[in-house]
């Protein structure tokens, strides 16, 4: 099937003078409509309803700085207050990562804070059935007692492995290590982190690169962006920083138009605004990959230094042992020819091959992936392929290109001294697997977890500790997990928010939003230079919650012996600065923005940085004043040094994926090691970037379409509630009423003989949901598209019922060799209802 975009897209020539025409006469063609007039009154009617409208009183305005959390992207924000209210959230105009930029979701943050309906006001314990989100308060004292008792019973019993974490921080803060550093002093090894795009890229780098340093691009000084799928204006990295990222793209005076072309199947926002569409079929970016790597071989467009002298695997080699290897070269031009690609993707061969020419040709072309928001995982062969793509150009470790660092230099705190009962359970199997000999490379699976949650009769799950994460709703397939949690025995969720798995909790122990507490944010998804943050309360706390951080420090403490000396500080602040020592020793450092010029040129130029501050006291304080630490240069080159693979080069050919397939195969032949990983492919190809179908034993001619959500910039599809004011910014095609509308091509509509607006239900081999037909001639063919971040069963009424949840029916099975699961694309079929 093929399904050709070029016709649909026009470009626009966007200069200041067509801006001009275009804001002049939308303000006259608007005021000549009803569109405004009935917005107008929409929000009259809506905000009337609302019981908890905060109307602040005449007061003395001032402005408080911190960093949202709405996001892993770490934004700045400036929150306006009214005496001690706060009343606006706006973009902090002086702060490197996003001048200015605040997405919708950032500056609706405030109906989080003050909506007590969607909130715990205190410490509560379950009384009601599990599930009905029945419980009654009790002091903080009786709660941490209650959890320490729960905790020692585990140890007494020698199962303290029963204890299991699952944690929705970012990977590298200072919340996450402290929630790990917990369940290892107690003994268990059940750490499970939720997926997202993050999980991908460490693997991608520990294969290719040698190390899971962080994944960082210097966006702003590209000239060709080849995007697999990120939704750049819809979410994806720092929202605030694409959102400025973008309008320099568009039309900078010193460097000129940057191109972007979008891989995507639907028309999402990045995709309509971008300079061309590409829509391959979903979960086929990897072959469109290794498609376009074939043309760059094949004509000579890639950079030959660089292959030949830092890169491993690209020619055909011959091992130590005398046995011949096939190279990365041959496999595209074996197996990826653009007419083959096409096949298998339904994009024209014609346009595979000017996009490939396009993007060898630029000077800084960056390729990047992460579908969506990147807030859920990716395929690790598509991110391979898109890796090697970056290689293929020589942009890699370049300025306007894709940048490799070593973490950020954070003081390590002082190493858990487990006792003899923790070394015990820390000796046991992950029940995730991850890290197994089936499961190498990744570090979670809480797909695994699930399973065995479910599988047999008691579960191994005796205590659920739960931390900013809502796995019931927000995983692919959360309606298994839910169903898990009825065999966990003890659930403790310390989530400040009334959510589908908080509602499952025996215990909630409810966090302080982010608004009012101290939290550190250690280098957002992509950003270029390194970068370390930290929020500031700007707003005593409204109710009687607890930093989550202090609460696992108080935890440690009442539970005595070598767990409570794993924690030496007073606070969770205290913590924090012990890290945070690291940086000054690590060298030079900002704590203080630089207008002009802008932080990106800087980068790019190689200036030197030299610190605003002499000693640590004085760089904690004004880190804790401005809100961040940041290290605007970069050693640039550096190939020779920058690759921890056991070549010392960037891999084409992974050694690292070759030795663990060794180990599986124990010495014999490797093809029974590959089918434990998942891997379909055969030989040298396993090892290198290539494509793999997604695994699935569905019936297609009973599920003849496929699903894909896609993520909106304006909801929270992760384990937060939505602003309320925000579900009037949804288009009545997304949401009217409570129905949610499934975007379908008109040509896939007519086969099933529908029209706008129909009522359908969606049916995949998990369940079903109920919708409305939105035709969409931006929806690939075969395929329907449901928005996510509706369909929720908890919070308050303008949450709970509105909509659908795409999750619920997601049935795509495991992605070769990481384990995550595959929720980009379900067989599903359409019966009118």
């Amino acid at each position: 099937m093929e399904f050709s975009t070029k016709d649909l897209m026009k470009k626009i020539e966007f200069n200041r003078r067509n801006f001009i025409k275009l804001m002049v006469g939308g303000a006259m063609g608007t005021t000549l409509t009803p569109l405004p007039w009935k917005l107008t009154d929409d929000i009259a009617i809506f905000t009337q309803t609302l019981p908890w409208l905060p109307v602040p009183p005449v007061g003395e305005f001032s402005h408080a700085n911190t960093v949202c959390q709405l996001c892993p992207g770490g934004c700045g924000i400036e929150v306006r207050k009214v005496d001690d209210r706060a009343v606006k959230i706006e973009g902090r105009a002086d702060y490197p990562v996003n001048p200015g930029g605040i997405c919708p979701l950032g500056a609706g943050g405030l109906q989080l804070l003050y909506n007590e309906n969607v909130r715990f006001i205190g410490p509560m314990k379950r009384i009601g059935p599990r599930g009905s989100g029945q419980f009654k308060n009790i002091s903080w004292d009786e709660a941490l007692q209650d959890l320490s008792d729960r905790i020692k019973g585990l140890r007494q019993q020698g199962k303290p492995e029963a204890l299991v974490a699952v944690d929705g921080h970012p990977v590298r803060s200072s919340a996450s290590l402290l929630i790990r550093r917990l369940l290892e002093a107690i003994g268990s090894p059940n750490y499970v982190g939720m997926p997202t795009a993050e999980d991908t890229y460490a693997m991608v780098n520990k294969l290719m690169m040698g190390s899971e340093g962080p994944m960082a691009y210097d966006l702003e000084n590209a000239d060709f962006i080849l995007s697999f799928g990120a939704g750049l204006i819809e979410g994806w990295g720092s929202p605030g920083r694409m959102i400025n990222a973008w309008g320099i793209w568009r039309e900078d005076p010193f460097k000129g138009k940057t191109k972007i072309a979008q891989i995507e199947s639907r028309a999402s926002n990045t995709a309509s605004k971008a300079d061309q569409w590409v829509a391959p079929l979903p979960g086929t970016e990897a072959a469109l990959a290794l498609g376009i790597a074939h043309v760059m071989v094949k004509e000579g467009l890639y950079d030959t230094h660089f292959v030949k002298n830092h890169a491993f695997g690209f020619e055909n080699w011959t091992a130590a042992n005398g046995k011949d290897h096939m190279g990365f070269k041959d496999l595209v031009l074996q197996k990826y020819s653009p007419v083959d690609v096409a096949k298998i993707t339904g994009v024209a061969y014609e346009e595979i091959a000017s996009l490939a020419r396009a993007f060898a040709k630029a000077k800084s072309p960056i390729a990047l992936c992460g579908k969506g928001k990147g807030d859920l995982n990716g395929s690790l062969f598509e991110f391979m392929a898109v890796q090697g793509l970056n290689a293929l150009v020589g942009n890699i470790n370049k300025p306007g290109g894709v940048l490799f660092h070593n973490p950020l230099p954070l003081h390590p705190w002082p190493d858990v001294k487990p006792d003899a009962m923790a070394r015990k359970g820390l000796e046991k199997d992950r029940l995730d697997q991850a890290g197994s000999m089936n499961y190498p490379f990744s570090h979670s699976l809480i797909n695994n977890l699930t399973q065995t949650m479910l599988e047999g009769g008691k579960s191994p799950v005796d205590t659920l500790l739960v931390f900013s994460a809502n796995p019931a709703y927000a995983l692919p397939d959360g309606g298994r997990f839910q169903h898990a949690l009825k065999n966990v025995p003890y659930i403790v969720s310390f989530s400040p928010y009334k959510d589908e798995t908080s509602f499952m909790a025996d215990l909630v122990l409810p966090d302080h939003t982010y608004l009012e507490k101290t939290d550190d944010i250690v280098w957002p998804t992509g950003l270029q230079y390194p970068f370390y943050a930290l929020s500031q309360p700007v707003v005593e706390p409204l109710y009687d919650t607890k930093q989550s951080g202090d609460l696992i420090i108080q935890l440690a403490k009442k539970l005595g012996g070598t767990v409570g000396s794993a924690f030496p500080w007073k606070n969770y602040e205290e913590s924090l600065k012990a890290r945070a020592e690291g940086l000054f020793e690590a060298g030079a450092g900002l704590t203080s923005w630089e207008d002009a010029p802008p932080v990106w040129k800087g980068y790019a130029s190689r200036r030197p940085v030299k610190s605003d501050y002499k000693s640590f006291d004085e760089m904690w304080k004004k880190i804790k004043s401005s809100g961040f630490w940041y290290r605007p240069n970069h050693s640039f080159g550096n190939w020779e040094t920058l690759f921890e693979t056991p070549t010392g080069k960037f891999e084409f050919f992974s050694t690292n994926l070759e030795l663990a397939v060794n180990d599986l195969a124990q010495k014999k032949s490797p093809e029974p090691g590959l089918r434990k990983l998942g891997i379909t492919a055969k030989g040298d190809e396993a090892f290198m970037p290539h494509y793999e179908a997604a695994p699935s034993d569905v019936d297609k001619e009973k599920y003849p379409l496929r699903m894909v959500p896609y993520g909106l910039i304006n909801l929270s599809s992760d384990w937060l509630p939505n602003p309320p004011y925000l579900k009037k910014t949804l288009f009545d095609h997304q949401l009217m009423k409570n129905e949610s509308f499934a975007e379908i091509n008109p040509k896939t509509a007519a086969e099933h003989k529908l029209q706008q607006g129909d009522r359908v239900v969606i049916q995949s081999p998990k369940g079903e949901v109920k919708v409305r037909v939105n035709l969409f001639h931006g929806a690939m063919p075969g395929v329907v598209y449901l928005p996510m971040g509706l369909g929720h069963t908890a919070y308050d009424d303008y949450q709970r019922g509105q909509g659908v949840n795409p999750n619920e029916i997601m049935d795509g099975g495991k992605d070769p060799l990481s384990g995550q699961t595959v929720w980009w694309d379900t067989h599903v079929r359409i019966v009118k209802a």
